[in-house]
């Protein structure tokens, strides 16, 4: 775990999270989603390590790194069969991490409001907060069906600072990609990174990053880090 420096909670008036393999593990969702979408185009499954890797691209790109195709008919089929498959079990398949719900208490105490910017449906991150009685913490929720254009465009990330009325300088964005970094980086808002996910701490080297936590309560440090002048 890299350490976080040059930044305390005092400087913070909202923390933003991705959803996906951030706030929670959906990987089994993804999965039987995908291996649907694929069999129904007649298209090789592919290793669940490759898979897993497109958690937080968009469907259409999904289906590109997937399947190396490049035909948008199909990227277009594949995302109606991959939304259709998840409407079903996508919601039961996703698990909140356990340290998530005492965390987003402890930010609620201390004034911090919390938004999700995803490319996952809207729709979908409330049903599954919902359930874990969670969906009342958080102030704003920018879903993939809310931007014209997706994650590492920060569209997403920009409507989310303007909708809570904050400065992108007092803002964190959380998450677990580099795709989640560069979204940062283009939209000028610092960012920390998890390890929760599939990308590892030497591929965040590329990106401007307030540290690299294991899990997102790492960031309870934050209250004890004096901001250097």
């Amino acid at each position: 775990m890299q350490e976080i420096e040059n930044f305390n909670l005092k400087n913070v008036d909202a923390v933003l999270f991705d959803f996906d393999y951030t706030l929670a593990d959906s990987s089994k969702g993804v999965k039987e989603c995908i291996n649907y979408a694929l069999q129904k185009l007649s298209i090789p499954f592919v290793s669940d390590e490759t898979l897993f890797k497109t958690v937080g691209l968009s469907l259409q790109e999904t289906f590109k790194c997937l399947s190396g195709e490049e035909d948008q008919f199909k990227a277009s089929e594949f995302e109606r069969l991959f939304v259709e498959k998840a409407d079903v079990v996508m919601a039961d398949l996703t698990e909140i991490y356990e340290e998530i719900p005492d965390f987003l208490e402890w930010l609620k105490v201390r004034n911090i409001k919390m938004g999700i910017v995803s490319t996952k449906f809207r729709y979908r991150i409330k049903s599954i907060l919902s359930r874990e009685k969670l969906l009342d913490l958080f102030s704003i929720i920018i879903g993939g069906e809310d931007v014209m254009r997706k994650k590492p465009d920060p569209e997403g990330l920009l409507l989310a600072i303007k909708k809570l009325n904050v400065s992108p300088s007092r803002t964190l964005y959380v998450g677990d990609s580099v795709v989640d970094a560069e979204t940062a980086n283009r939209a000028s808002i610092p960012f920390i990174a998890v390890l929760t996910g599939v990308t590892s701490m030497e591929e965040f080297a590329e990106y401007s990053t307030l540290g690299v936590i294991d899990r997102v309560n790492g960031l309870y440090s934050l209250e004890n880090i004096d901001k250097k002048r």
